[in-house]
């Protein structure tokens, strides 16, 4: 671990969303006792625990941090507030993003106008997206620093998103996909990368264009990969599944953190490097939610592709002096054993082929892998109480 120090005006805050779970079915539960989340509101101390659109989620936010140890502290306490609530009804709670065989038509939605009106527009779209995410919200420089370093960071998304993959299953099969969530999230509308912005004042145009057409209520119906927040002085990387490991999402934090102060000093050096084309981008992230750390992304550089872990090891090795002056450089390395080991798509998907090999049904292997993401979720949590 690397040591505790300050960010002077760069902060971090964490929103992980979970599923609920049957101990003995493995199933998602449709309709958990309400008393799961007034526990964690009675104990949620300065954290938030919030409903989402389906009623067996849990979303928690941190928070605000201001190291790394900070996010990681965070983390295992707001991990430990759903847990020990859970637990107490009975319940276990999954960090995934894509149970591997619950089915969206069991699902019910939670009574909220929002996700009414969202069920009415959407539709089927919408009933599907039985999903879960990791957003990870970054404080730093004024607001238009912060459009155009947001803007910066597209090149890096599908990087950090390999990174958390978890979500290889839907409804009981596998989908070829190491993060299938994105798949599932892009039936949306105003989903996936946004075009090249360079002032908040070219983004307000834009969010006043959408609210004139009456598209939008608010800036918070843009769903994109990353995008100013509407609540909070931060850019809100939305990309990354979430990560059943505690050390997997305090790693990608790290990186997140490490771009920012870099990208942030080239800004004010007058020095960011030209935009590749955001369809280029968006080549490279349909390339890591297909095969995660086993992706060939294309340079946007030199041309060609390039292995995801030399990607990596270049990337790393060129912000560690940000990353040392951010107390987070083993963190950040940490990507590299994600590379090398996989993320949890490919130990979800191991573990499947494990149990069939053994002899397990395919339903006893994915209630397995249900028990695999069950412990992982649990991983690191109870030690830091």
């Amino acid at each position: 671990m690397s040591s505790n120090k300050t960010w002077d005006d760069l902060t971090l805050g964490v929103e992980e969303e979970f599923f609920l779970v049957d101990p003995v079915s493995r199933d998602l539960l449709a309709d958990p006792d309400p008393g799961i989340f007034e526990t964690c509101e009675r104990n949620r101390g300065p954290h938030k625990v919030v409903h989402e659109l389906f009623r067996t989620q849990i979303e928690t936010n941190t928070q605000v941090c201001h190291s790394l140890a900070e996010v990681r502290a965070a983390l295992c306490e707001t991990r430990r507030l759903v847990i020990e609530a859970a637990e107490a009804y009975g319940v276990t709670v999954m960090a995934a993003s894509t149970h591997p065989f619950a089915e969206w038509r069991a699902q019910m939605t939670t009574p909220k106008e929002r996700y009414e009106r969202f069920a009415i527009t959407f539709q089927e779209s919408i009933r599907r997206g039985l999903i879960a995410g990791m957003h990870i919200h970054a404080g730093f420089g004024d607001p238009d620093e912060r459009i155009r370093v947001m803007t910066a960071l597209r090149r890096y998304l599908p990087l950090l998103h390999a990174l958390s993959t978890s979500s290889p299953f839907n409804s009981g099969h596998q989908t070829g996909f190491k993060s299938y969530r994105l798949n599932l999230f892009g039936a949306l509308p105003r989903t996936s990368l946004p075009g090249p912005l360079y002032s908040q004042a070219e983004y307000d145009r834009l969010i006043a264009d959408y609210q004139r057409m009456e598209f939008i209520t608010s800036a918070s119906e843009l769903w994109w990969d990353i995008r100013p927040s509407r609540a909070y002085p931060t850019v809100e990387m939305r990309i990354c599944d979430i990560c059943p490991l505690i050390d997997d999402a305090v790693c990608i934090a790290a990186l997140y953190a490490a771009l920012i102060r870099h990208l942030l000093r080239q800004d004010r050096e007058g020095s960011l490097p030209s935009e590749p084309p955001t369809e280029i981008i968006a080549e490279n992230r349909w390339l890591a939610q297909r095969y995660g750390v086993l992706a060939f992304l294309g340079d946007t550089g030199r041309g060609g592709r390039q292995d995801i872990q030399d990607y990596a090891t270049q990337l790393i090795e060129t912000l560690a002096d940000d990353a040392r002056a951010l107390g987070c450089e083993d963190e950040m390395r940490h990507a590299l054993a994600i590379i090398r080991s996989g993320s949890s798509a490919d130990r979800q998907l191991d573990h499947f082929r494990l149990r069939l090999l053994e002899g397990d049904t395919e339903q006893e292997a994915l209630r397995s892998v249900v028990d695999l993401v069950l412990a992982e979720t649990r991983q690191g949590v109870r030690e830091t109480g």
